[in-house]
C-alpha cells in the first residue's frame, strides 16, 4: 500500500490517494529463490567436499603406492643383510674358539721362542682383547638396527594400506606407535617426543586411516615448533570412550583462525607449503568413527588437539548425527 498527499496550488492538503498493489507473485519468486539459492548452496557444500574427498584420495592413494613400492624395495636388502649377519656371527664364534683353542698350544711353546714372539706382538698390536669383546657387541647391534628396520618396512607398509575402510578392532597405542616411525624424520630434529600413554582397550576402527589423523596432527605439530620444542602423546579412556592428545609447545593458533582449521583448504602455511587439507581430512575421518575432536590454543604456548573415539561405534547404518568440533583459546 502506498499512500499519497495532494495539495492545492495554496499548499494546502486537500485530500490523498492511496494505491494498492498484489504482491503475492512477487513474493512466492521471492520464497522460490530463497529456496533455490540454499538448494544451490548446498550443493556447492556437497561438490567441495567431493572435491576435497577426490583430492586427497588421489594424495593418498599415491603414498600408499610409493609407501609399498619402497617397503618392498628396503625388504629385500634387509632380508638377506639379516640372514648374511646370522651367518657371519657363526663365522666369527667359530674363529674364537678356534683362537681360543690355540691358546695353549702357545702356553706350551719355550719363552723366547721366535712364532710366540710374533703372535703376542701381533695381539698387542691389533688388541685382540678389545677386538674379542667387541666384535660380537658390533654384530649384535647390527642385529638390532636391523631390526628397526624391519619395523619401519611394516609400518610403511601399514601406510600403503591408508585407502582401505575396513573396520577391524586395533590397539591405538601400535597405530602411534606406526604413525611416529613413519614421521621420524620429520619429528626427530625439532621435537623430543613424549610419550603419556593410558591403559586402553582395542577399539573397532579402520586402524589404517586413523595413522593419517595421528600423522596429520604430529606434522602439524611439529611445524608449529619454530626451533626445538616437545611434543606430547596422550591417551585414557572415559566411559565409552578412549581420548587421543597430541601437544606442542609451538606458536599457538591466533583465536580468529580457530572456528576455521577444520575448514577444507584453509592454511595459515605459505603458498606452496601446505594445502589446507589435513586436519579438513582428519575431521572427516574421525566423523566416519562417530567421534570427535577437540582443541584448544594459546598464542606462544602451543596447542592440543584431542581425538575422542567410541571404543565400539554402532553400525553404520544407525550412527547418529557427529556432534561439531569444539575449540577453545
Amino acid at each position: 500500500m502506498t499512500i499519497t498527499a495532494v495539495k492545492s496550488s495554496a499548499d494546502v492538503l486537500t485530500h490523498y490517494v492511496v494505491t494498492l498493489t498484489d504482491i503475492t507473485d512477487r513474493k512466492r519468486l521471492e520464497s522460490e529463490m530463497a529456496q533455490r539459492i540454499e538448494e544451490l548452496k548446498a550443493l556447492n557444500d556437497r561438490l567441495e567436499e567431493a572435491q576435497t574427498q577426490l583430492l586427497q584420495a588421489e594424495k593418498m592413494v599415491a603414498v600408499g603406492q610409493l609407501a609399498a613400492g619402497i617397503a618392498h624395495e628396503i625388504n629385500n636388502p634387509v632380508g638377506f643383510v639379516n640372514s648374511n649377519l646370522g651367518t657371519l656371527k657363526e663365522y666369527v664364534t667359530a674363529l674364537l674358539q678356534l683362537i681360543d683353542a690355540y691358546g695353549p698350544l702357545a702356553d706350551a711353546c719355550p719363552p723366547g721362542h721366535p712364532a710366540l714372539a710374533e703372535v703376542n706382538r701381533l695381539r698387542q698390536d691389533v688388541d685382540f682383547a678389545f677386538i674379542r669383546d667387541d666384535a660380537l657387541s658390533l654384530l649384535a647391534e647390527s642385529r638390532d638396527g636391523l631390526e628397526r628396520v624391519k619395523r619401519i618396512v611394516v609400518d610403511l607398509k601399514d601406510f600403503s594400506r591408508v585407502g582401505e575402510s575396513t573396520w577391524q578392532p586395533a590397539d591405538v597405542h601400535r597405530c602411534l606407535d606406526s604413525t611416529l616411525n613413519v614421521v621420524s624424520s620429520e619429528l626427530k630434529y625439532k621435537a623430543t617426543v613424549v610419550k603419556e600413554y593410558g591403559v586402553l582397550p582395542e577399539i573397532m576402527c579402520m586402524p589404517f586411516q586413523l595413522n593419517q589423523v595421528f600423522m596429520n596432527l604430529l606434522v602439524n605439530a611439529v611445524h608449529a615448533i619454530k626451533e626445538h620444542g616437545t611434543i606430547t602423546l596422550r591417551t585414557g579412556q572415559a566411559a565409552e570412550t578412549v581420548w587421543i592428545e597430541v601437544e606442542d609447545g609451538g606458536v599457538g593458533i591466533p583465536a580468529e583462525n580457530l572456528t576455521r582449521i577444520f575448514e577444507p583448504f584453509f592454511t595459515t602455511k605459505p603458498i606452496g607449503a601446505g594445502t589446507g587439507l589435513g586436519l579438513s581430512v582428519s575431521y572427516g575421518i574421525v566423523q566416519k568413527h562417530r567421534g570427535r575432536i577437540e582443541v584448544r590454543s594459546e598464542l606462544g604456548k602451543g596447542t592440543v588437539f584431542r581425538v575422542i573415539l567410541p571404543i565400539s561405534p554402532p553400525p553404520e547404518a544407525d550412527l547418529p548425527a557427529q556432534e561439531p568440533a569444539r575449540a577453545e583459546t
